[in-house]
């Protein structure tokens, strides 16, 4: 009865609707509100079936890609679907494969449907707008319906804000507290029933430590023995490789039972050479493999593929792939030459065998087995095979006679030029070896195969020439411009020229002589022969090719013998290039042509003084009077050349003379001065003063004076001639620093710098009178005056090296390296700026810079003295014997003339009679060294 009672309340609790499909249209909690919050986003726009569609809300491209190639597979092919007029719905055609043809069609087709589609292209379009707007306005967007609402919002005050009521979350509680995720370790236990019934070897058979123990089968760790301590196997591993390394060290007969690095070897087996990234040689893996698969006659894919295993460190298989590609292009090289180079020697003498078989007329491939080869005798092997293959392969020939003895190698020669009658280097190489008569005989055979070809007639010029027949060279080179010009060659001057300087280089000198004698005149406008010429001579001293030049300029003088400027280049190319008895010898042919060049018999008398021979040196002046009665250059060049022979009263008379028949100021200043410099003061005083009167705007006349009442201790009289110079030649800037330091010595700074601040309102932009300014102020202790002048000084003066090289050294230590750069950049190529960084290089202990940056500045400016000084100075503290006696050759050579330190001594009169050396020593001994 209870039984009863209960399952007919159980039937009286039960829902009629459960178990029943749920109605049409039914939610479930719609009745009591239990809806979720869903915004416009989720659901995307209100949008009409009809309405036109908006990408923002379209799926995403990979999808639609997917969908469309999901149709297109499930086309309709069936005869159902067949239709006369337009065919099957889809392409019957898709999947075949597409060629040029059909490549070609659709470019017709769309061409055609491009044009067709052009005619009412912009009618169309503009019937599309229009219709597009009139669907807008009659049907317009949710978002544009509701925004007059939108901007309503803005006056929503935060208080209404705050009363708008919060969404519930209708979700029961298990769901709106759901549990996190649980992650619980799986129990030893477990792992060693999975493993169970398993065993393997703890040591790899492959490695070095398997041998350790040879016959010995190791028992199953992972065997199951209850349950299984993780842990303890780490011990166990650790433990049993500390057992096996110290086995390996343990010996009985003095050698280890096995390579105590073999762990380290297959270790190291599997470690990449390559440094870059793995995916990116996936990626071109997948690519070559491909490229290889499409097109498996293309070589450059195989050699890509197997140059890419080489640098992954899979060598192996880069052999592989290699091999496999010379299979399948059995005819490629280049394909036998990188398997060549991939195997290891001996397996690559089999692979070039096999290519030689293939391919028996590739040159490159018999060169590299010729390569391959360790002796001799096997490489002649080589050769002399591939020459049965290839006999008029040039290259093959050269290579085979440079491996044969001279005598073998004539006749190889003589087989060769046979073979290859074309070649000229053939021919000229057999007819080095041959003798003389030989010789002859096969350079006429090569012209007359090869008629074309100047190496062949210069060859033969030499030939002459070696051999003494020296009246043949220059029919020979007559006879080679005719013969070459009658067979169409075009005579290139340029050419003939480089084989003049080969010529000369081979010692052949007549023949480049000849040659350029020959050419020279060739393809020359008459009014530009003279520039031309000398541009010639300039590219021959270049190239060192001295003979050459000799020989343009030995023609140029002939064709233009009264040209002084021509005579005077060959006079110079001949002191820098050739000797003393060369230059006197075209110096008395120079002043014979043009005996009205001053310049030519003071440089023969030069010549015969600098060599000793003064009395020469005195004939070739007395001549130069009869030419030139009143030169002033001569009546100077005969009193230097008796005040440097000590012949003082001899000068003298030779001085009033020039002052009776030639009154220069330069005769009148010379007068001074020898007067001065044997400490004549009253005679040199009176010349002076006898001077300033005759030729008041010469300067100089003026400083001497000022200097010998200064060396006198008359400062006031120094002073008086300074103010009296300065009104006479106010342009003179040596005259203001003079007054000026004559002042700053008598401790009357006001008035020095008034002179200066004169002197640069006098001469604007001058650097040297900013540059005196400003020592003044620094020597007197004023250094920010100083600074404050030296930004004045630069602005004014900005391209002034003087001054920034002064200002790099006026900075702090820290600062000089910025303010060099800041030098640089404005004087990128004055000497004192560039001496100036010299000289911080040298003080921050960087010396190869420093002696670049010498080297730099005397290049630039050779007569800059105070370079010289400064490197001469470096050289003797840090420099080797041969670079100090190097600097002073080159200083010597180049006779340096300027330079603030460098004129304070060899001007100094007490040095009157200093020579470039000397005078660079005692700068030397001034200059301080840079801190």
């Amino acid at each position: 009865m209870s039984n009863i009672t209960a399952a007919v309340i159980a039937n009286r609790n039960k829902k009629h609707f459960l178990g029943v499909p749920a109605p049409l249209g039914y939610v479930a909690g719609v009745g009591r509100g239990a809806t979720g919050f869903t915004t416009r986003s989720d659901i995307g726009p209100a949008r009409d079936a009809n309405d036109v569609s908006d990408d923002r809300h379209a799926p995403p491209a990979t999808k639609r890609k997917k969908k469309d190639e999901e149709e297109e597979e499930d086309e309709d092919l069936n005869d159902s679907n067949y239709d006369e007029f337009s065919g099957y719905s889809g392409s019957l055609f898709s999947k075949d494969p597409y060629d040029k043809d059909d490549e070609e069609a659709d470019a017709i087709y769309d061409s055609v449907e491009k044009r067709m589609d052009e005619k009412r292209k912009e009618y169309r379009d503009r019937r599309l707008r229009e219709d597009l707007e009139r669907y807008r306005q009659e049907r317009p967007k949710i978002q544009q319906q509701f925004s007059d609402l939108k901007r309503s919002l803005s006056g929503v005050t935060s208080e209404e804000w705050s009363t708008i009521p919060e969404v519930g979350d209708s979700r029961n509680r298990k769901q709106r507290n759901a549990r996190a995720e649980k992650f619980t370790p799986l129990p030893d236990s477990v792992l060693s029933r999975n493993l169970g019934g398993e065993s393997s070897s703890t040591l790899d058979p492959s490695s070095g430590l398997a041998s350790m123990v040879p016959g010995v089968a190791t028992p199953g760790m992972l065997t199951p023995t209850g349950d299984l301590d993780l842990r303890k196997i780490g011990q166990a591993r650790n433990t049993l490789m500390n057992v096996k390394l110290s086995q390996v060290s343990d010996s009985v007969t003095g050698q280890t039972v096995v390579d105590p690095k073999g762990y380290l070897t297959d270790l190291q087996s599997m470690i990449p050479t390559y440094g870059g990234d793995i995916n990116d040689i996936k990626k071109a893996r997948l690519l070559l493999k491909s490229v290889r698969e499409t097109n498996p006659n293309h070589p450059p894919a195989w050699i890509a593929s197997a140059r890419l295993e080489e640098v992954t460190g899979k060598v192996q298989m880069a052999r592989n792939l290699i091999m496999r590609g010379c299979e399948i292009n059995a005819q490629s090289e280049d394909l036998w030459l990188e398997a060549a180079r991939l195997q290891p020697p001996d397996t690559a003498k089999a692979v070039i065998a096999q290519a030689a078989r293939h391919i028996p007329t590739s040159v490159r491939i018999w060169i590299k087995a010729a390569d391959l080869e360790t002796e001799t005798k096997a490489k002649r092997r080589v050769f002399r095979k591939a020459l049965e293959h290839i006999p008029n392969s040039v290259r093959l020939w050269k290579a085979a006679v440079e491996l044969e003895n001279p005598d073998d190698a004539r006749i190889l020669l003589s087989r060769a030029v046979e073979c290859c009658n074309t070649s000229v280097e053939l021919w000229l190489a057999l007819a080095r070896l041959e003798t003389y008569e030989n010789a002859r005989k096969v350079l006429n055979k090569a012209r007359e195969n090869i008629p074309t070809d100047r190496q062949i007639w210069t060859t033969a010029a030499k030939l002459e020439e070696a051999n003494g027949n020296i009246h043949m060279v220059e029919k020979i080179v007559d006879r080679s411009l005719t013969s070459l010009t009658a067979n169409g060659v075009e005579i290139n001057r340029d050419h003939w020229f480089q084989e003049a300087i080969e010529a000369e280089k081979s010692g052949a000198v007549n023949c480049c002589q000849c040659i350029v004698k020959a050419v020279i005149g060739i393809g020359v406008e008459e009014e530009d022969r003279k520039q031309t010429w000398i541009d010639d001579a300039e590219f021959c001293a270049k190239e060192n090719a001295f003979e050459c030049a000799r020989a343009v300029y030995a023609h140029a003088l002939q064709m233009f013998p009264s040209k002084k400027s021509i005579w005077l280049r060959a006079a110079y190319f001949e002191k820098n290039h050739g000797t003393r008895e060369s230059l006197e010898a075209l110096l008395q042919r120079a002043v014979a042509h043009c005996p009205k060049s001053e310049i030519l018999w003071l440089m023969g008398a030069k010549s015969k003084w600098m060599a000793g021979d003064v009395p020469a040196a005195r004939g070739i002046l007395s001549l130069a009077f009869q030419a030139n009665p009143n030169s002033e250059d001569i009546w100077l060049a005969a009193v230097k050349l008796e005040s440097e022979n000590a012949e003082y009263e001899r000068a003298r008379r030779l001085l009033a003379k020039a002052r009776g028949s030639a009154p220069t100021p330069r005769v009148m200043m010379k007068s001074a001065r020898l007067e001065w410099a044997l400490e004549r003061f009253d005679e040199a005083l009176r010349l002076l003063e006898e001077a300033v009167e005759v030729f008041p705007d010469f300067p100089k006349l003026w400083m001497m004076k000022g200097q010998i009442e200064e060396q006198q201790r008359r400062t006031d009289d120094a002073a008086n001639t300074y103010t009296q110079g300065l009104k006479k030649c106010p342009t003179s800037i040596p005259l203001w620093v003079l007054s000026a330091n004559l002042e700053e010595r008598k401790g009357v700074l006001t008035k020095a710098r008034s002179i200066l601040e004169r002197g640069r309102l006098r001469n604007p932009k001058v650097a040297v009178l900013w540059l005196e300014a400003i020592r003044v102020e620094l020597r007197a202790g004023l250094k920010e005056i100083a600074s404050t002048m030296m930004a004045r000084a630069l602005q004014e003066c900005p391209n002034a090296g003087e001054l920034w090289a002064e200002a790099i050294f006026m900075e702090t230590k820290p600062q000089r390296k910025t303010k060099s750069v800041d030098a640089l950049k404005k004087c990128e190529h004055d000497p004192h700026v560039l001496l100036a960084v010299s000289k911080l290089f040298w003080s921050e202990h960087k010396f190869s810079k420093c002696r670049d940056w010498f080297n730099r500045t005397v290049k630039i400016d050779s007569d800059l003295g105070d370079a010289w000084a400064y490197f001469y100075k470096f050289e003797l503290l840090h420099g080797t014997e041969q670079q100090q006696q190097e600097v002073l050759d080159r200083c010597i050579s180049a006779e340096p003339t300027h330079g603030e330190s460098w004129c304070r001594v060899s001007k100094s009169i007490q040095n009157w009679q200093f020579k470039t050396p000397d005078a660079l020593r005692a700068v030397v001994k001034e200059l301080s060294i840079p801190t």
